[in-house]
């Protein structure tokens, strides 16, 4: 594992300088160049400025078991620090809102301000009727301690008065409930025996008391520390750091960072929140190849938001997931009675969908150590090409030869809604990252836009020359990608259905669905016929790269933002994974 004083060093490092010269490097994906740079030089440069040292196999994944956010105390803590973050920034009206919304009401914290006062008096007047009223409040029954205290006081006062029958009744009602928060071991094995002693001073634990006023101001010296009620009742809330949400959202972005595949040379400068942070590399070399299958590979995704596996489905008719770090098969899924052609995964990474030859989709448990079968979807008639999570990870959407694309119900197991339109098969089937709209590309040369909720096509895009061989949408659903048989990628703003670039250099015109997808929101990659893989520069439409491996036609290349790496599927039978290696010349 690189040390920062390692970044540092590489920092200073001539071939680095050499490498950054002319351009300005961001986070958030955009570059930059002087008037002499060119996005070929820009790019492999900004690349450079990572250094890999592979996943930490003991780091801490953030997963749900490291706090509820269903316990009240966790959710009180974050609509605090909210609330610090709002007035810190002059949202004041804001904050107020959020604070008579949340559970820590104003007339709350009014009405135990109030109680606080009066349980103070009470205590020093020896108002014991009311200190119990006051008491019985939920602010304070549950402070457990706090009314062991209070009752020890009300019973060593009856021993001080010889009410000695009183003494052993509120004993026995009020105080051995509470046993387990006595101050000693032996303070409530003492408070038994002043019932058979002349005097309090008797008993150990008692041979300081000073008497009935001193007990009760010392109580009532003692009531903020118990309590920690001033603070609470002030400000609704107990200390916050200065700037506690910022600290914790720097925590999270320097996390992301360490555990990162590749580390930045230089510190990075982070622009968005919104997603996670990412280095920016240009893969440049195999790291694995995956073999088992005994057909050609026609799809392979990252499982899940982690990636930590990788799922291929093949003209065998079966799929494999394989371990992400080691290139492993972990299971090889059997059912399907005829090729599959496409897969997808929910967000956890716990289920698999698979698009099959045989007219159905279906839907595997992987999470244990067995993977299973959960359920098979019908409806299609002939091949179903594509299938697709919806972001909710409840339904799922699937295409194929029968032109129809159809939203299923995981919960029911059925066909919820059907789109239909297209003149010729559905190839492949997406959805937005809200989830409210389907994007699906087909044979008949068109991509159609869907509204998830009534069904209706809002927009079609004719303008391919050749079947539409794969959809795909960058992260915050602006731009659209598509393959088409016509050799080319086209690039397209989603909001206005206006086409942006167009991609050439790699092969799509055979019987083969080719497919492309977005890496980084900078970077376009996709398969060929030709054997390679070839990636994009977003802006400029240049080839940034072309991976050189597969022995026969890549069908697909996917990126997963977690693992900073590809997975490509091939005619060659095989599955790869991609990552940067730095001694090699892009």
């Amino acid at each position: 594992m690189a040390t920062h004083q390692d970044y540092a060093e590489l920092s200073n490092s001539q071939e680095l300088v050499d490498a950054m010269q002319g351009i300005v490097v961001d986070q958030g994906g955009s570059n930059h160049s002087t008037e002499n740079g060119s996005p070929k030089r820009v790019m492999p440069a900004k690349a450079a400025t990572h250094v890999h040292v592979g996943m930490s196999a003991d780091r801490i994944r953030p997963t749900e078991d490291i706090f509820n956010p269903e316990d009240p105390h966790i959710r009180e803590d974050i609509i605090r620090m909210i609330m610090q973050y709002l007035s810190d920034q002059g949202y004041h009206a804001s904050q107020m809102t959020i604070q008579d919304e949340s559970n820590v009401k104003w007339h709350e914290r009014e009405e135990n301000t109030n109680d606080t006062r009066k349980l103070k008096k009470a205590i020093l007047d020896g108002d014991w009727a009311e200190v119990d009223k006051i008491c019985s409040k939920p602010f304070f029954k549950n402070q457990k301690s706090f009314l062991f205290a209070v009752y020890k006081q009300q019973y060593l006062e009856h021993i001080e008065h010889r009410e000695m029958q009183k003494a052993f009744t509120f004993l026995q009602k009020r105080l051995k409930p509470l046993e387990q928060h006595q101050r000693t071991p032996i303070e409530f094995k003492d408070l038994c025996y002043l019932l058979t002693t002349k005097s309090i001073h008797d008993a150990p634990s008692f041979k300081n008391w000073e008497g009935i006023a001193q007990g009760r101001d010392r109580l009532v010296e003692q009531f903020q520390s118990m309590l920690e009620v001033e603070n609470s009742v002030r400000d609704g809330s107990v200390y916050i750091p200065p700037n506690r949400l910022l600290s914790l959202l720097r925590q999270a972005v320097a996390h992301q960072i360490e555990v990162s595949r590749y580390h930045p040379r230089i510190s990075p400068t982070v622009d968005t929140l919104l997603q996670d942070y990412t280095p920016f590399v240009i893969p440049n070399a195999t790291r694995t190849i995956m073999t088992g299958h005994r057909g050609n590979v026609k799809c392979a995704e990252f499982v899940g938001n982690e990636g930590r596996s990788i799922v291929s489905g093949s003209s065998d008719n079966t799929l494999r997931v394989w371990d992400t770090e080691t290139g492993s098969c972990i299971h090889i899924l059997e059912g399907h009675s005829s090729r599959i052609w496409d897969v997808s995964s929910n967000e956890a990474g716990t289920t698999i969908a698979s698009a099959s030859g045989d007219s159905t989709v279906k839907i595997w448990d992987i999470k244990g150590s067995k993977a299973s079968c959960r359920a098979t979807l019908g409806g299609h008639a002939g091949d179903v090409y594509t299938v697709k999570y919806h972001p909710t990870s409840n339904h799922i959407v699937s295409g194929g030869y029968d032109k129809i694309v159809r939203l299923h119900d995981l919960t029911t197991g059925q066909v919820v809604k059907t789109f239909s339109g297209h003149q010729l098969a559905v190839s492949k089937v997406i959805l937005n990252p809200v989830g409210n709209l389907v994007v699906s590309g087909s044979k008949d040369n068109t991509i159609k836009f869907w509204d998830l909720v009534s069904g209706v096509c809002i927009k079609t895009i004719t303008s391919h020359l050749g079947e539409v061989t794969s959809v795909a949408m960058n992260s915050n659903g602006t731009l659209l990608l598509s393959s088409s048989k016509d050799n080319s990628n086209r690039l397209w703003d989603v909001r206005m259905t206006r086409p942006l670039r167009k991609l050439k250099g790699h092969q799509n015109t055979s019987k083969n669905f080719i497919r492309a997808g977005f890496a980084h929101n900078s970077l376009l990659v996709g398969g060929s016929e030709d054997g390679l893989i070839y990636i994009w520069d977003q802006e400029s439409g240049d080839i940034i790269q072309k991976l050189y491996g597969h022995e026969a036609m890549v069908y697909n290349a996917v990126w997963s933002p977690k693992q900073s790496m590809f997975v490509s599927s091939s005619d060659d039978r095989t599955v790869r994974t991609w990552h940067y290696d730095e001694k090699r010349v892009l």
